[in-house]
C-alpha cells in the first residue's frame, strides 16, 4: 500500500452496479460536535474566506460507515450509512491543523477516530477508453486541493441535487435517490472534467471506498467507467474544453496493462491520494476481470 491512502472497503470482483447498493441517512451518522464547541470551525472558515473570497459553503454527504452483505446474500450487497456535513466543516476538521488530535480524541471519546470529522464523501473514476487506456488529469495550480498533481476524474455527490437549499434534512433525502446521485455524480464529473458526451459512458461499477490519509481519512467512492471512445478521441474532446476545464491543465493516458506496476514508476509520486486509491481498487476489483 501507500501511507497516503487506505482502503475502507473493497467490493466483490467486477464491482457493484447501482441496484446492488443502498443508503441509509440519519442524523445519528452526522459528525459529533467538537469537544470545545464548533466555534473553531467558524473561525477557520472566516479566515479562509478572507484569503479566498471565492470559496462557498455547500452541504455534502458524510460517510459514517459501509457494510458488505455476506457472500451469496440476496438483495443489495452494500449498505452505506450516511449523514450530512458541509465544505465549511471539512475545512474546519479534516483540513484543520488539529485533525490528528481530533482523530485521537474521537477514538477516546466515542471509539471512532472519525467521530469529530466532517468526512464528506467524494467520488472518483477509473475511466477506461475503447483502446484500453485509463484517463488521468493534471490538476490546475489554482485548485484548493492537490494543485499540480495527477488525479482521476472525480468530485462529490451533492445533496442539493436532490433537495435544493443550503440546509437539506435527512428525512428529505430518500436512500434510493441518494444512491442514484452517488452513481450519477461520477458520470457528471467525467463529462464536466474530460468533456466527453454522456452517451459514450457505461453505467458505473463501484469498486470500493478509499480513504485519503493526508486529509485525516476522508473517504471517496471509486468507480470503474468504460468509455466507447478511443484515447485520441477522448483527447480531442478534452482539448476543446468543458464546463470544468479550468480545474486541470492536461490529460494523461496510461495503458490498463501498466496499472499493476504503476506504483513502481515515477508517475506514482505525482498522483494525489484519491487517484492512488482508485488504482489500488481498480487493480484488486476490476483489473483482473478485464
Amino acid at each position: 500500500m501507500d501511507p497516503e491512502v487506505s482502503l475502507l472497503l473493497q467490493c466483490p470482483l467486477g464491482g457493484l452496479p447501482e441496484k446492488q447498493v443502498r443508503a441509509e441517512l440519519s442524523p445519528a451518522y452526522d459528525r459529533r460536535p467538537l469537544p470545545g464547541g464548533d466555534k473553531a470551525i467558524t473561525a477557520i472558515w472566516e479566515s479562509r474566506l478572507q484569503a479566498q473570497p471565492w470559496l462557498f459553503n455547500a452541504p455534502k454527504f458524510r460517510l459514517h460507515s459501509a457494510t458488505l452483505a455476506p457472500t451469496g446474500s440476496p438483495g443489495p450487497q452494500l449498505l452505506l450509512r450516511l449523514g450530512l456535513t458541509s465544505y465549511q466543516d471539512f475545512l474546519g476538521t479534516n483540513w484543520a491543523s488539529s485533525a490528528a488530535w481530533l482523530r485521537q480524541q474521537g477514538a477516546t471519546d466515542w471509539g471512532d477516530k472519525q467521530a469529530y470529522l466532517a468526512d464528506p464523501l467524494g467520488v472518483g473514476a477509473a475511466l477506461a477508453t475503447a483502446d484500453d487506456f485509463l484517463v488521468f488529469l493534471r490538476r490546475s495550480g489554482q485548485v484548493a486541493e492537490a494543485p499540480g498533481l495527477v488525479d482521476v476524474p472525480g468530485g462529490h455527490p451533492e445533496p442539493q441535487a436532490l433537495c435544493p437549499g443550503d440546509s437539506p434534512l435527512h428525512k428529505d433525502l430518500p436512500g434510493e435517490l441518494v444512491v442514484h446521485e452517488l452513481f450519477s455524480s461520477v458520470l457528471q464529473e467525467i463529462c464536466d472534467e474530460v468533456n466527453v458526451p454522456p452517451l459514450t459512458l457505461s453505467q458505473p461499477l463501484l469498486l470500493g471506498i478509499a480513504c485519503n490519509e493526508t486529509s485525516a481519512g476522508r473517504a471517496s467512492a471509486e468507480f470503474y467507467v468504460q468509455c466507447s471512445l478511443t484515447s485520441e478521441q477522448v483527447r480531442k474532446h478534452y482539448m476543446s474544453g468543458g464546463p470544468e476545464a479550468h480545474e486541470s491543465t492536461g490529460i494523461i493516458f496510461v495503458e490498463k496493462q501498466s496499472m499493476q506496476r504503476l506504483q513502481e514508476t515515477e508517475m506514482w509520486a505525482e498522483l494525489c491520494p484519491s487517484a492512488k486509491g482508485a488504482i489500488f481498487l481498480y487493480n484488486r476489483v476490476q483489473g483482473s476481470s478485464t
